[in-house]
């Protein structure tokens, strides 16, 4: 059974994170580890309000209180498989990139860097400032991936959805859960016209 962490933090567009952890949920061999942190509550109160945070809860495996600084996830003998902060708000944002743990968000993405293993932060502003940009080089240095909301129009969307699942598919790809959230890329024929 794999392990994976799910962080939700007071970002805008909250609705990735809620839709990767649907993602996994319904991954059987996937077990999920989710952190809410108290700006992801008035978030999804005002950006994804058919959400309930009690719904939201119930799609984890294992719920982590932010506060909760002795949490299995906030050691590295813990084995996980990884980490998706999404999406991650700046102040997370800062806080990784400075390994400055002050919440279980932050300590469990500072404990997959150190442990080597993969750290996904969804970064959700727009737009960036030098700060912004040097606090996701500092985490890509650390070995972090940073994995912008962008979406990719060649798959043609056509409704939210489409747009949400295309990075949704792109974090669990990075997270090495296949999925099929997205149409993938097959090539095209310039010749073809």
């Amino acid at each position: 059974m794999r392990k994976i962490i799910v962080g939700i933090t007071g970002s805008s567009a909250p609705i990735y994170g809620i839709s990767t952890l649907r993602a996994l949920r319904d991954t059987p061999d996937v077990e999920t580890h989710l952190i809410l942190s108290e700006g992801a509550h008035l978030s999804i109160k005002y950006e994804a309000p058919d959400w309930t945070i009690d719904a939201i809860k119930a799609m984890a495996d294992v719920v982590h209180d932010p506060r909760n600084m002795a949490a299995s996830v906030s050691s590295g003998s813990f084995k996980t498989d990884g980490m998706a902060v999404v999406p991650c708000s700046m102040k997370t944002l800062a806080g990784i990139a400075n390994s400055y743990n002050n919440d279980l968000i932050t300590r469990a993405a500072d404990v997959c860097l150190k442990e080597r293993r993969r750290l996904v932060v969804v970064a959700r502003e727009t737009p960036l400032h030098r700060g912004h940009l040097l606090n996701m080089l500092s985490v890509t240095d650390m070995g972090g991936v940073i994995l912008p909301p962008i979406p990719g129009f060649y798959s043609g969307p056509q409704t939210i959805d489409d747009i949400v699942n295309h990075t949704v598919g792109k974090v669990l790809d990075l997270l090495g859960v296949e999925n099929d959230k997205f149409r993938r890329w097959e090539g095209k024929d310039p010749s073809a016209g």
